[in-house]
């Protein structure tokens, strides 16, 4: 894809872990105990990179014989409907059954300590964690850091130090990272999808997961409550074609009354970006989702002018070059406004 005229694109120069890094999250993994208590937390509002991350890297540590295991995520404890099929659901607690002192914490696909909520208090009362993610902006917060910008998904991390641990893959862990896999790279049509990431999908597949009844469930159902709420919400976009140096901006909004008006959960809208960020005449779209009063989970994407991971960070959050966002607090406006303040200083030229 490719910016306005004369403007060049430039991929971010990004590097994965250090292999002092991949040996030490290993010993670290290899050193949990019978009697140990191991606590793996994603990030609040899990999507399908969260969850299958988790709960796949949670089967393979069962494997290995760790036993005081624990999943969770900051947060009402709902598991959105289209994970709710995932293996490994079992070791699932709420926020606040989590162990407050467990010897071994492992992070999942959260950017940013402020990404674990209520459970970020756990970082400091655990003796080592473990942070395994793929967003470019992550500060590096753990003990130990797994983060590579280069992976199309946190499943891609969790996958290598599984395979390094000697954990084979089962039909369980599979389908967890393969779920993963698929929600992070959008059924494997973003950029991040190389050849590296078709082969751990050939792996994955290998182990006889069904590949139809998983994009069934996970792409493809949604309650008829949910079509008529994304039509009302796609109804109120507005297209900003002068924003982002004339790059474009196409944006909606969700209200927690449009969600109660048509009996849907919030989990709905993490599909409504899709449907925005297809607008021709628009490089930035962007979903507002309300979550409280003058509170806004905002999503951003970009087809490629704009480093969107820019705005979120200035804006308090993260995320990728062409996919991130952040909490926004006002009215849908006036995060609307502070967005279109920072478009222009994101832009991806040949200078950035």
């Amino acid at each position: 894809m490719t910016a306005a005229a004369g403007a060049q694109l430039v991929a971010p120069v990004d590097t994965g872990p250090a292999e002092a890094d991949w040996a030490a999250a290993e010993a670290l993994i290899r050193a949990v105990g019978p009697t140990s208590r191991v606590l793996l937390i994603c990030h609040v509002n899990p999507d399908g990179d969260a969850l299958g991350s988790m709960l796949g890297f949670g089967l393979g540590l069962r494997q290995l014989g760790v036993s005081g295991l624990q999943a969770t995520f900051p947060g009402p404890p709902e598991v959105p409907e289209p994970f709710r099929g995932l293996p490994g659901l079992e070791l699932l607690v709420p926020a606040g059954a989590a162990d407050p002192a467990p010897d071994l914490v492992i992070c999942f696909d959260a950017a940013s300590e402020s990404r674990l909520g209520e459970l970020a208090g756990r970082l400091s009362t655990a003796p080592a964690v473990l942070v395994l993610d793929h967003h470019a902006s992550n500060p590096g917060f753990g003990s130990v850091n797994l983060v590579d910008p280069r992976a199309a998904a946190t499943s891609v991390v969790a996958e290598q130090l599984l395979a390094r641990l000697g954990v084979p893959l089962d039909r369980a862990i599979a389908e967890c990272l393969y779920v993963a896999l698929t929600t992070d790279t959008g059924s494997f049509r973003f950029e991040a999808t190389t050849p590296a990431v078709h082969q751990l999908a050939a792996r994955l597949l290998s182990t006889g997961i069904s590949p139809g009844d998983i994009s069934r469930r996970v792409f493809d159902t949604r309650p008829f409550g949910a079509v008529r709420l994304f039509g009302e919400v796609l109804g109120r976009a507005r297209l900003e074609p002068t924003a982002a140096d004339g790059r474009g901006l196409v944006w909606t909004f969700a209200t927690l009354d449009d969600l109660a008006r048509h009996d849907q959960r919030p989990y709905v809208l993490e599909a409504l970006i899709d449907s925005v960020r297809c607008t021709a005449e628009a490089d930035v779209s962007c979903v507002l989702k309300q979550t409280a009063a003058d509170e806004w989970a905002v999503s951003m994407r970009s087809k490629g002018a704009v480093n969107v991971s820019r705005v979120a960070v200035a804006l308090g959050g993260g995320g990728h070059t062409f996919a991130a966002g952040f909490t926004g607090r006002g009215t849908a406006e006036h995060v609307i406004e502070a967005i279109r303040g920072e478009l222009t200083g994101a832009l991806i030229t040949g200078d950035a």
